[in-house]
């Protein structure tokens, strides 16, 4: 468990020295761990040499205080996770250790994709996680970044930018894990009462209706998607998009081929973002 850079850094170089040929993954997080964060881990460890998993509750991820204050932390239950699943290395920094000056600090543009989708509702996010997500590849200097694909647009954008700075880091990307009623494991779901639970639920019943209408066209796949949410007034939904996976743009009405429909809505107050791969036409 390090938490300053310049630990973080030494630590690094001792097992670089150690073995040269070593390769290094690298997982962050913002903490409260989950089975999703367990296969994420248990891929990098099958990937490379050394794991590193960041965890840092990035406040440019959220857009007051209040809200970073207001996200669950598990320490001791992370520590547990890690621990039992052989990470190398813990890197747990301060938000001084990361920002000498929060409010000047040089960040990182995803232009006009990150105010799209979620950025849309929330456009600081992206800007702040690209950000972060830079100054994480710099104090590691990983071979390999693993993301989970859960936030499509968040891996989109990472692969981007490593490919227009011309880092040499490999993206790795794993499934996304659910639970029995096929909501992806986060931390939010534990935070619903079970009537909220089976409302969220929908969501990706209203997925596998886009997926099983998208040899029709796009209308329909949207439009099957919409339809399987009619009636849950415990669901606001945010967007509902069906997106080119090359460019990550909405797809025309003509558009034949692989797809990506992305969807997000609040429970209760709680976010939850999902996506399925489609086939239109």
């Amino acid at each position: 468990m390090i938490s300053t850079t310049a630990g973080l850094r030494a630590r690094l170089a001792e097992r670089r020295a150690e073995a040269p040929e070593s390769t290094v993954a690298l997982i962050s997080t913002i903490g409260a761990l989950h089975d999703g964060h367990r296969d994420l881990i248990r891929t990098a460890r099958e990937t490379a040499d050394i794991v590193v998993v960041s965890m840092f509750l990035n406040p440019l991820r959220f857009r007051t205080a209040a809200d970073a204050q207001a996200y669950p932390r598990t320490p001791e239950a992370d520590r547990a996770l890690l621990a039992d699943l052989d990470v190398d290395v813990v890197f747990t920094p301060t938000t001084a250790e990361m920002f000498a000056d929060l409010s000047s600090t040089t960040k990182i543009s995803a232009g006009d994709l990150g105010l799209r989708y979620e950025g849309r509702s929330r456009p600081f996010y992206f800007d702040g996680l690209l950000t972060v997500e830079a100054k994480l590849f710099s104090l590691v200097r990983p071979d390999i970044a693993v993301y989970g694909l859960r936030d499509r647009q968040r891996v989109f954008l990472v692969e981007r930018m490593i490919r227009d700075l011309f880092w040499d880091i490999d993206v790795v990307t794993v499934e996304t894990v659910r639970d029995d009623a096929g909501l992806p494991v986060s931390s939010r779901i534990a935070l619903l009462d079970e009537a909220d639970r089976v409302a969220a639920a929908r969501l990706p019943v209203a997925l596998e209706a886009a997926a099983a209408n998208a040899d029709r066209n796009v209308d329909a796949c949207i439009a099957a998607a919409q339809g399987a949410l009619m009636g849950e007034s415990r669901i606001t939904l945010d967007y509902l998009n069906v997106v080119d996976p090359a460019t990550f743009l909405p797809v025309d009405e003509g558009h034949a081929g692989p797809a990506l429909a992305l969807i997000a809505a609040t429970v209760d107050g709680h976010r939850f973002i999902d996506n399925t791969e489609i086939y239109i036409g």
